[in-house]
């Protein structure tokens, strides 16, 4: 609980100076826009989170997601119908998975390996299928397609056919796929043998969990909502390029995990701590941007703060454990 309170304080915090340094950052417009990133963010970090709890790291997610958001576009330029398109691609996403898990399950490769190895191999894939990818291209390629897309777009992302965007699609998105976690680890077996294996691997194998098989599980969860964040990806932005598309997006999914109280040491972590850690990073990159800082001083100034939270979050930590 108190690493909750302690994110919750760090939001609270850069609302109050987001909403401080200029009026246009406080209307509802903005509000919208800056919770609907949240979303998108929020659902890879998700899956990063869950990875994290049974002791692993998926360094892949970026490549994934981006990867992903290529396949969904070449897809409907082949002439696939979007609905049978993005199924496509959330299976894609589920395959990854299952190779990262089985690759580091039954051969015991390291998982940082794996999944960096992954994130070479996915964003190399993606530049070979295709380059840059817009909607507007597909729509003319396929005209039949326009309204299937404009539905998707506007339950999806919340933008309607003209892309303006009208509510928080993502962000309420993120909200039922938080639920359904938060039921799998608060509320299921499965979630007590995640944090059983994130504690203690052995104990929890000799305590009968089959271990290798919930690593799998967990890995395909992660890919699949990789996949999907490639999908969401391509909705919202319309256009895409196969060389920044998802980029460094696995950094972001984990410190938002850690962020919202999962440890890099396992056994630790909760469905309402992703969200709230998931939900700094685009409030920080927009006040940031209103604040009028350059682009090339972004990266630094995210950094910072982000080092900044993990710190106070370690301390609190600490401090918690010392009052036991």
């Amino acid at each position: 609980m108190t690493r909750i309170l302690g994110v919750l304080g760090l939001l609270v915090a850069l609302y109050a100076a987001l909403i401080e340094s200029n009026p246009a950052a406080g209307s509802t417009r903005n509000l919208i826009y800056v919770a609907n990133n949240q979303g998108r963010y929020g659902i890879v970090t998700l899956g990063a989170a869950l990875v994290i709890i049974v002791g692993g790291i998926d360094l892949s997610i970026g490549s994934v997601v981006g990867c992903a958001a290529v396949l969904f576009g070449v897809l409907m330029e082949q002439g696939v119908h979007p609905f049978a398109a993005a199924g496509w691609v959330l299976l894609f996403g589920a395959s990854v998975g299952l190779v990262n898990g089985l690759l580091i399950t039954r051969l015991r490769l390291q998982a940082f390996l794996v999944t960096l190895c992954g994130m070479f191999v996915y964003r190399g894939v993606a530049r070979m299928i295709g380059g840059a990818i817009n909607l507007p291209s597909v729509t003319d390629a396929h005209p039949e397609f326009t309204g299937a897309l404009n539905t998707l777009a506007y339950v999806m992302t919340g933008k309607n056919e003209k892309g303006v965007l009208i509510f928080p699609a993502m962000f309420a998105l993120l909200l039922v796929l938080a639920a359904v976690v938060g039921f799998l680890v608060h509320r299921t077996a499965y979630g007590r043998y995640w944090y059983a294996i994130g504690h203690n691997e052995l104990a929890a194998k000799y305590a009968g969990v089959n271990v290798n098989r919930q690593r799998v599980i967990v890995y395909v969860i992660c890919s699949t909502l990789a996949a999907l964040g490639g999908v969401l990806l391509l909705l919202n932005d319309s256009t895409i390029s196969s060389d920044t598309a998802g980029a460094s997006l696995e950094l972001y999914a984990i410190l938002g995990a850690v962020l919202g109280g999962c440890s890099l040491r396992g056994g630790e972590g909760t469905a309402l701590g992703m969200v709230l850690g998931a939900m700094v990073l685009p409030v920080l990159e927009t006040l940031v941007s209103f604040r009028g800082l350059k682009n090339d001083v972004i990266p630094a100034v995210i950094g910072l703060t982000l080092l900044l939270g993990t710190i106070v979050d370690e301390l609190i930590r600490r401090r918690s454990r010392v009052h036991r």
